[in-house]
Parts: structure tokens; C-alpha cells; sequence
């Protein structure tokens, strides 16, 4: 599942699963564009992937901000020649019940999370068209899927991706690039760790393996969706949830 060669845009990886997939991308042997808001964390995870022999740059990016993308991604092409891989996995929450939820909430979940791929992908398909190679993975969620309680701008924001991922597909299929999505389930990042305990015990009685997922996990399945062993899937939701939601 050898990434040599390949450069590689993953968003909001300064944390959880995004920082988690940075470092196996690395260790494929890919080269890690990493874009976040937070620099300080991925100056941190640049420092590591080096450390490791890999190979790593920092892009500052609020990726609601589509000037940002533009200029970001003109950057990445501008040190590393290309952008093989793009990782769409920046995402935020804003919960509440849907009487109660303030639109500035829905529209920074929306634009954060769904609009943000859109602008990625446009501005990285030039660089793949012309070599005629590319992978674009969206992040979506189980309850993209399935729908939640008090998350109705996540839910459809995670779910949009889905119906993105397979328009894309479809658009670009013939160059041979193509769009997949993941669904994770109840992944442990600093994201569920706001989540009361409760909650997280509900969860897990929800799952029959018995636990909640680890960024691993979810790494684990971008890096084969990213690799040559992925070539003839394409328009695909790869569920990594834990059995949680099944069919």
C-alpha cells in the first residue's frame, strides 16, 4: 500500500483524525501537506513526521474561507509540483435541538464542513486532471447516515459529503481519479471527549465490537482508498464504525 511519491493536502489535521492520518499517509511514505487553523499544533506534527523520516509542511487554513483555499492550495503545488491526495476532513460541531438552533450555527457547520470540500476539490482537480491521477476522501459520519438528535446542521453537512462524494465521482471517473467517502462512527478524539460519560456508554452498547474507534482505525482506511490497491472503488461510503450502523 506504498504512498511514495505522492503528495498529499489532508485539512483540519492538527488533531484527531486528521492528525492521525497525516502520520500514516507519512509513514506510506507520502508527502503531507497539513492545513489547519491551529499552526502551534501542526508545527508539532510536522516536527513528528520528520522525525520519522517523513516528509511534512505547515499550511495555516480556515478552510471557511474560500481565498484561503485558493492561496493554500496554490502553495502546496508550489513546493511539492502536485497534489495527488486530498483528505477533506476539517469539521466542526454546533448542536442543538433544531427549534432552538441559531442559523450563524447551521451556516458555520454547512460552510465548514460541506462547502469547504467543494472549494478544495475545485482548486486541487486542475493538478489532478493534468496528470491524470487523484484521490479526493471526504470525512463524513455514521450520523450522516443515520441522522441525530440535536445535530440536524452536522447530520446534513455529513450526509451532503456523501452525495458530493458520489457527484465527483461521476464527473471525474473517466481521468482516472476518483472520490470516496468514510463514515466513522464513535471515533475517540477531542472532539467526543466534550461528551458527557453517559453519552459514551450509550454509545458503546450501540456497537458490537464493543468499543469506540481510535483515529488508527479511520487512518487505516484513507491511506487504502488513497493507495493504487483502491483503483476500481470509486463513489464508495466505507462505513468504520464498529458495526454501530450496518447495510
Amino acid at each position: 500500500m506504498s504512498l511514495s511519491g505522492r503528495v498529499a493536502l489532508i485539512t483540519g489535521a492538527s488533531q484527531g483524525i486528521g492528525r492521525g492520518c497525516a502520520l500514516r499517509l507519512a509513514k506510506e511514505g507520502a508527502s503531507v501537506a497539513v492545513a489547519a487553523r491551529n499552526q502551534e499544533k501542526l508545527n508539532e506534527l510536522a516536527n513528528e513526521i520528520t522525525a520519522a523520516g517523513g516528509k511534512a509542511a505547515v499550511f495555516p487554513l480556515d478552510v471557511a474561507d474560500e481565498e484561503q483555499v485558493k492561496s493554500t492550495v496554490k502553495s502546496v503545488i508550489a513546493q511539492f509540483g502536485k497534489i495527488d491526495i486530498l483528505a477533506n476532513n476539517a469539521g466542526i460541531t454546533r448542536d442543538q435541538l433544531v427549534m432552538r438552533m441559531k442559523r450563524a450555527d447551521w451556516d458555520a457547520v454547512l460552510q465548514t464542513n460541506l462547502t469547504s470540500a467543494y472549494l478544495c476539490i475545485q482548486q486541487v482537480l486542475p493538478s489532478m486532471l493534468k496528470q491524470r491521477w487523484g484521490r479526493i476522501i471526504n470525512v463524513s459520519s455514521v450520523f450522516g447516515q443515520m441522522g441525530q438528535a440535536g445535530q440536524a446542521n452536522y447530520a446534513a453537512s455529513k450526509a451532503g459529503l456523501i452525495g458530493l462524494t458520489m457527484a465527483i465521482a461521476r464527473e471525474v471517473g473517466s481521468r482516472n481519479i476518483t472520490c470516496n467517502a468514510i463514515a466513522p462512527g464513535f471515533i475517540e478524539t477531542a472532539m467526543t471527549n466534550l461528551l458527557s460519560e453517559e453519552f459514551k456508554q450509550n454509545a458503546v452498547k450501540q456497537i458490537p465490537l464493543g468499543r469506540v474507534g481510535r483515529t488508527d482505525d479511520i487512518a487505516g482506511a484513507l491511506a487504502f482508498l488513497a493507495s493504487d490497491d483502491a483503483a476500481y472503488i470509486t463513489g464508495h461510503v466505507l462505513s468504520v464504525n464498529g458495526g454501530m450502523l450496518m447495510g
